[in-house]
């Protein structure tokens, strides 16, 4: 059995459809890459799994367990935790209590929670960061707060939206370094990423959205050769 499946997932808004039926599987312990071009329904599906949109129809199960149209902080603690394209830290709050914020959904021990939040810190690479004001962060290093805040939620599967969007190129390198990192630690994780080449390089499978719908689910090398793949979204110039 899968320890993510999402079956038929339909979300419409109006007169646009922004997901139309999609199913994906993700085992225990997968790296799952999410690629299409803007307008495919990539964060919509993020949103209906996470809890913040209610499908219209379809379902999603975390180990067996239907969550469809729970509350997304009850999402959180059934083990989903995500990461967000736009970056909103709390900005009038320390690197550390932003991680805190995530930890007390696990516990109500604040000593604990800093304990906790501190440790992820240190293995996302802001471990000096702690008491500077989140506002203070680059692009980068909000990158890594996020997903430190979203590990602290002791999750079982984490949805990464763009986890190199907007980076400058040199921050690059080691994002993906500790995404690997993460995912070598038996974490299960979906990642909508643009950049082709880092999504190759970490996932293990990839599946193609397109208009709403999943249009190529397969191996990395696979999904990029496929031709519906490259005429919706990478075009001739990326298999040349």
């Amino acid at each position: 059995m899968s320890l993510l499946s999402v079956s038929g997932i339909t979300k419409s808004f109006g007169g646009v459809t922004a997901n139309k039926g999609i199913s994906i599987e993700v085992g225990e312990g997968e790296l799952v890459g999410i690629i299409g071009p803007n307008g495919a329904g990539k964060s919509t599906l993020f949103e209906c799994i996470s809890g913040f949109y209610k499908p219209d129809s379809g379902e999603v199960k975390l180990d067996g367990r239907r969550i469809t149209g729970l509350a997304p902080d009850v999402v959180c603690r059934a083990g989903i935790a995500r990461t967000f394209q736009k970056l909103r830290p709390f900005q009038g709050m320390t690197v550390l209590e932003n991680v805190m914020v995530g930890a007390l959904t696990r516990t109500k021990d604040v000593k604990h929670a800093r304990e906790v939040a501190r440790e992820w810190l240190s293995r996302v690479g802001l471990g000096e960061k702690a008491d500077a004001f989140a506002r203070t962060l680059s692009t980068g290093q909000r990158k890594r707060l996020e997903l430190a805040r979203a590990l602290a939620t002791e999750p079982r599967v984490v949805l990464l939206d763009e986890v190199t969007g907007g980076v400058d190129q040199r921050s690059i390198p080691g994002l993906v370094q500790l995404v690997k990192e993460l995912h070598g630690r038996g974490l299960t994780l979906l990642v909508i990423e643009h950049n082709m080449r880092v999504i190759t390089a970490v996932a293990q499978r990839i599946v193609a959205l397109y208009l709403g719908e999943v249009i190529a689910d397969g191996a990395p090398q696979e999904v990029a050769r496929d031709r519906r793949v490259v005429e919706a979204y990478l075009g001739q110039a990326y298999v040349q």
